[in-house]
């Protein structure tokens, strides 16, 4: 699937914060803001940031897995590890 490509906005169209605001709002890309043709910034509306940040801690911790098995770690069987966190900390 292909990622849309992010807006580009020069940084004099900051001054209409409505306008963008609303267009944070309704972005699923975030914003890039040039100033003299080089990105200085970027905006993005919160859930946008908050979708970004998860999909990049998820795959910090798969690369952190497959590093462990890489190692040596064995891996562990998904039910076999859910049980042993519900033994651990309950429901």
């Amino acid at each position: 699937m292909m990622q849309p490509l992010p807006k580009v906005i020069p940084i004099n169209e900051l001054k209409n914060t409505a306008q963008i605001t609303q267009t944070c709002k309704e972005s699923d890309v975030p914003i890039i803001v040039t100033k003299n043709g080089y990105g200085e910034m970027v905006l993005m509306s919160i859930p946008l940031y908050e979708k970004t940040m998860a999909e990049a801690q998820a795959a910090t911790l798969v690369n952190e897995a497959l590093d462990e098995i890489d190692a040596g770690a064995q891996p562990v069987e998904g039910h076999s590890f859910l049980a042993s966190m519900k033994e651990r900390y309950g429901k």
